[in-house]
C-alpha cells in the first residue's frame, strides 16, 4: 500500500456544490486542501457533459434568488466566484409552465405578479390566495433570519421573530394548503414545485416547500455553461487559492484510528493523510461504505438504518433538429402532470406499474439551448426531461458487476420509448427529428454520483431531513465532517450553503463571516428571451458556435460525397 508524501489540512471527498464551497472557504482561510472526485470531471450533480458535441447538465436546471441583493447573488459574491459566472433570466412571464391535464398556467417572475395572475384565474379565492402566498413568503423570511441571530437578546426573541414557523412548522404541505384554499387546480399549481424536493403534498413539510417556493418567487435563472459553468467558476477559485483538485480519484476508505479521521485510502491503494476529512457523499455512503460499520456507534448505525433517501430519477438527454419554439417551447420549465392530484401522480411512480401505460404521469422538461442562448448552434435544441420513480424497479440490476445486461438494456429502451411518447405530447412528431436520445437511469446515478439508491436530493426532505434535524456537519468521529444535500438542504443553493456552514464549523466561526464583501465582485445577468439585452460578447459567442457547427456540417457533407 503506497503512502503519499504530502499531508493536507483537509481532504474533501466528492466535488458537488457542498464540497466545492467548503473547499473555497477552507483554502481562503489558508488551509492546504485536496478535493477528490471519482468521476473524470468535478461537480457531482452540478457537472456537465457532452454527447456528440451537445452539452447536458443532469442536476442544474434553474437557480433562484439571483437578483442583486438576493441570497444566491450574495452567496456567489461572498465566495468570490461571481465575476466568473453569467446567468440568464428565464421567461419572466412563465419561468414555470404548468401543464395539468388539459389545463395550462404559467408562473410569472415576481411575487406580486404571481398573486395577480392567480387571483385573475381564481377570483373566488382572491383573499385566500394573497393570504397563503404571503404566508409562504413570511415563513421563508423567518427561517432565513435564524442563522443570522447572535447574542442573548436575539435568542430571547426567537419565539417572536419566528412565530409563524412555530405555528405551522409541524404540518404537511397538504394540511396547510387545504386550510387556506379549495380549488384542486389552484392547489396543484402552487404545489407544482414539489418536484424540486421530490415529495407529494401529503408527505412534504410545509416549511421545506415554503423555502423552496419562495426561492423562486422572483423568477428562475440559468447559468451560462449549464452546471459546468458553476463548477468552472468554483474550481478556478479553488486553484487560485492554492487548493488541489484530483479527478479519477475514487476514495475506497476514510481512514479512522482511535475514533479519529486521519486521511483516506484511494481505490488504487494510495494513502493520503490529513488533519481532517470532509465527506460530500451522503451519510450511508460515508459511514457504511467509506468509514465502515466497525468504526461507528450503535446509535449512528440505527439512525442510518432508519434514514430514508429522496426519490431517484430517469433523465432523457434529447437533441432535436427542429425549431421547437413553434410548439410553444421557451426558456421556461414545463411541468407536465396527468391530473390535478399530485399525491396520486407520485403514488403511481411504483415498481409494479413503471412500464404500464404509454406515457409517464409526470415529467419535467427543460430546453437548455433556450435557457443558455450562447449554447445554441442555430439548428439543434437540447432537452433534459426528468421523471421520478421507485428505486425498487432497478434493484434487480444492482447486484450485477456490470449492470449493462441485455435485460437492463431492454428495460431501459422500453422506458425511453415511454418517455418519448410523453415528449411528443408537448412536441408532436419529435421522434422524426431526433439527433440523439440517451436515457440516464438510477444505475447511472449510482455509477457517476455514487448515491444511495440513486437518490437525487440526498436524504428525504421531510422536516426530519433538513435544517437542525438533518445530519450535522460535525460527526461523532473526531475530525470527520459532512457537507452536501443531506446536511442542511438540497439544490444548488442549499448544498452550496452547506459547504459554507461546514467550513464555519471547522474554522470555529459563523458562516456569515466566510462570505466576504468585495465590491469588485459583480454577477452578470441577462434576459434569455431578449437578445437586445445581451452584450456584444454574448452575440459573438453564439455566432462562433453557429459558425463552427456549419463548418462541421460542410466537412461531413464533403466526406459523404
Amino acid at each position: 500500500m503506497e503512502t503519499g508524501d504530502q499531508k493536507y489540512d483537509s481532504i474533501i471527498v466528492g466535488s458537488g456544490a457542498g464540497g466545492l464551497a467548503c473547499a473555497v472557504c477552507l483554502a481562503r482561510a489558508g488551509q492546504k486542501i485536496l478535493l477528490l472526485e471519482q468521476h473524470d470531471v468535478p461537480g457531482g450533480w452540478c457537472h456537465s457533459f457532452t454527447l456528440k458535441g451537445q452539452r447536458f447538465s443532469p442536476g442544474v436546471h434553474y437557480v433562484g434568488l439571483i437578483g442583486e441583493g438576493e441570497g444566491s447573488h450574495e452567496l456567489l459574491r461572498g465566495l468570490g466566484v461571481a465575476n466568473d459566472m453569467v446567468f440568464f433570466e428565464m421567461n419572466k412571464k412563465g419561468y414555470e409552465h404548468c401543464h395539468i391535464g388539459t389545463e395550462r398556467f404559467s408562473m410569472p417572475a415576481g411575487i406580486e405578479n404571481l398573486k395577480d395572475k392567480l387571483c385573475e384565474r381564481f377570483p373566488e379565492e382572491k383573499k385566500a390566495i394573497i393570504e397563503y402566498v404571503d404566508l409562504v413568503k413570511t415563513i421563508h423570511l423567518q427561517l432565513m433570519e435564524v442563522p443570522k441571530m447572535n447574542g442573548f437578546w436575539d435568542h430571547v426573541m426567537i419565539p417572536y421573530r419566528t412565530r409563524y414557523v412555530g405555528k405551522f412548522g409541524l404540518f404537511t404541505l397538504k394540511r396547510v394548503i387545504d386550510w387556506h384554499l379549495k380549488d384542486p387546480l389552484l392547489k396543484t399549481i402552487l404545489n407544482i414545485q414539489c418536484g424540486d424536493h421530490g415529495l407529494p403534498p401529503f408527505k412534504a413539510s410545509f416549511l421545506v416547500h415554503s423555502v423552496l417556493m419562495a426561492h423562486y418567487f422572483e423568477g428562475g435563472f440559468y447559468p451560462m455553461g449549464g452546471g459546468g459553468g458553476f463548477v468552472k467558476a468554483f474550481t478556478k477559485r479553488i486553484k487560485s487559492l492554492g487548493g488541489e483538485i484530483r479527478t479519477k480519484s475514487k476514495v475506497d476508505k476514510i481512514l479512522v484510528e482511535q475514533g479519529k479521521a486521519i486521511g483516506v485510502k484511494l481505490a488504487d491503494g494510495t494513502v493520503i493523510n490529513a488533519d481532517r476529512v470532509i465527506s460530500n457523499a451522503d451519510p450511508n455512503i460515508t459511514f457504511l461504505d467509506l468509514v465502515g460499520e466497525n468504526n461507528i456507534s450503535t446509535k449512528l448505525k440505527k439512525r442510518l438504518d432508519n434514514t430514508k433517501y429522496s426519490v431517484t430519477s430517469l433523465i432523457l438527454f434529447l437533441t432535436l433538429d427542429i425549431d421547437v419554439t413553434k410548439y410553444g417551447i421557451d426558456s421556461g420549465n414545463i411541468w407536465k402532470i396527468s391530473e390535478a392530484d399530485l399525491d396520486a401522480v407520485y403514488g403511481n411512480l411504483t415498481q409494479d406499474n413503471i412500464l404500464e401505460g404509454d406515457e409517464f404521469n409526470g415529467v419535467f422538461l427543460s430546453c437548455t439551448t433556450l435557457k443558455d442562448p450562447p449554447s445554441f448552434n442555430g439548428r439543434y435544441h437540447n432537452f433534459e426531461i426528468v421523471t421520478f420513480l421507485d428505486y425498487a424497479a432497478f434493484e434487480q440490476f444492482e447486484k450485477e458487476k456490470d449492470y449493462h445486461s441485455e435485460e437492463y438494456l431492454s428495460f431501459k429502451e422500453k422506458l425511453k420509448n415511454k418517455m418519448l411518447n410523453t415528449v411528443e405530447k408537448l412536441i408532436p412528431d419529435a421522434r422524426k427529428h431526433i439527433i440523439q436520445a440517451e436515457l440516464g437511469t438510477p444505475m447511472t446515478n449510482n455509477y457517476y454520483i455514487n448515491s444511495t439508491r440513486g437518490n437525487v436530493y440526498g436524504t428525504e426532505k421531510t422536516l426530519k431531513g433538513v435544517g437542525p434535524f438533518a445530519f450535522k456537519a460535525k460527526t461523532e468521529i473526531e475530525n470527520l465532517y459532512l457537507t452536501g444535500a443531506s446536511t442542511l438542504s438540497h439544490g444548488v443553493g442549499g448544498a452550496t450553503n452547506s459547504g459554507v456552514e461546514t467550513a464555519a464549523k471547522i474554522l470555529g466561526c459563523r458562516s456569515q463571516e466566510l462570505l466576504i464583501e468585495d465590491e469588485n465582485q459583480k454577477l452578470r445577468i441577462y434576459d434569455a428571451e431578449e437578445s437586445d439585452s445581451w452584450p456584444d460578447w454574448v452575440h459573438q459567442k453564439r455566432a462562433d458556435r453557429v459558425r463552427r457547427f456549419k463548418e462541421v456540417e460542410k466537412m461531413i457533407s464533403r466526406l459523404a460525397d
